[in-house]
């Protein structure tokens, strides 16, 4: 596919994106949201694991900060925006405290490392009642910009007769926040700091050589990815209006990794492909469980649906290890290059090979 086609491909996206609240029910507009808050987040899990090559299993920590930020400073009566805002460098700040950590750290021993944040924001989100509600959680405070509040009334909307409630009004505030999220990813990952984090990635002691300095771009790598996972939990907390401690516990990071791998590590537009269907697929099948017989209601023996997407999309992960290592990014990739041109022999080294494509699929 070339990219004259790709780009006439583009505004029939964009419009049906736009057009979608006039059409999708309540359900649809909810999933959706839930999908644009994950791909916000994978988007920042993927510039530090795929492109700068820094396992990190402490994404719901980030994620939980940005929420719990956003429902407390908006809480004490910060304006919306700026609670968001506040919301996001805190999130941010917590990945540049720990950064020091984990520039000494890498492989698994980060990975491990990053794991504990998780169990330590569980403990906090559950203890710091004051701040946090305890185990009852917070209340977020519905958004408001310029006097338009993000709710049913004030003002009340009427569109082709569709009556914009939250989730209308929230829906293309998502979809600004995605544009912005992938925006600015895209111009970093292509950028000199772009190929600073993939010099990182691929070989610290040549990096270092270079002269790049390590430790600082991998601080700044965790700083910018906390940062978007502190976005994605201020678009979670608004989604749900209500936000607990178990939401954001050790499966909700295991879902971001999961992400990332079935999207492609180090392309932005696979890792949006692998929120989509990681956070899409159990609350489809849960939607329809009643027309699904292979799957047990709540209270029955057998597979539920969240038990039987966790099962698909871990077979997406084998899948993809082993047929496709670049993910549905390399699925894409491999549709669009022509046959001919995919077998073509080649004799250029290693060094004149392109690196993995970090802009999107």
């Amino acid at each position: 596919m070339s990219d004259r086609v790709r780009l006439l491909l583009w505004p029939p996206v964009v419009l049906l994106a736009l057009a979608a609240p006039l059409e999708l029910a309540g359900f649809w507009l909810q999933t959706g949201l839930f999908a644009m808050a994950a791909v916000i987040g994978a988007i920042g899990l993927t510039l530090l694991v795929g492109v700068t090559g820094q396992l990190s299993l402490g994404h719901a920590f980030f994620v939980a900060v940005g929420a719990y930020g956003y429902a407390y400073l908006a809480g004490i009566g910060w304006p919306p925006p700026l609670a968001a805002i506040g919301a996001v460098a805190l999130a941010g700040l917590a990945g540049a405290l720990f950064s020091p950590i984990a520039g000494r750290l890498r492989g698994i021993y980060l990975g491990l490392t990053s794991l504990g944040l998780v169990f330590l924001g569980q403990h906090i989100l559950t203890n710091a009642t004051a701040v946090t509600g305890g185990f009852n959680g917070r209340d977020a405070a519905p958004f408001n910009l310029f006097g338009f509040s993000f709710t049913a009334t004030d003002p009340e909307l009427t569109v082709l007769d569709v009556p914009f409630g939250p989730l209308e009004r929230l829906w293309y505030l998502g979809l600004l926040l995605v544009a912005v999220s992938w925006w600015y990813a895209g111009n970093l990952a292509r950028g000199r700091p772009g190929r600073a984090l993939v010099a990182v990635r691929d070989s610290e002691v040549a990096a270092a050589v270079m002269g790049v300095d390590v430790r600082r771009y991998k601080a700044a790598a965790f700083t910018v990815s906390s940062a978007y996972a502190g976005l994605a939990g201020v678009l979670l907390a608004l989604a749900f209006g209500r936000i607990v401690p178990e939401s954001f516990g050790f499966l909700l990071s295991i879902d971001f990794l999961a992400m990332i791998i079935i999207g492609g590590l180090g392309s932005i537009g696979g890792a949006a492909a692998g929120a989509v269907f990681v956070t899409a697929l159990p609350l489809v099948l849960n939607h329809y469980s009643d027309a699904l017989p292979f799957l047990a209601q709540p209270g029955e023996a057998g597979i539920g649906a969240a038990e039987a997407a966790r099962l698909l999309y871990g077979a997406a992960i084998v899948v993809v290890l082993l047929f496709a290592p670049g993910g549905l990014a390399q699925l894409a990739r491999r549709i669009r290059t022509p046959r001919s041109a995919r077998h073509e022999p080649t004799t250029a080294g290693l060094a004149d090979r392109p690196a993995p494509r970090a802009d999107g699929l």
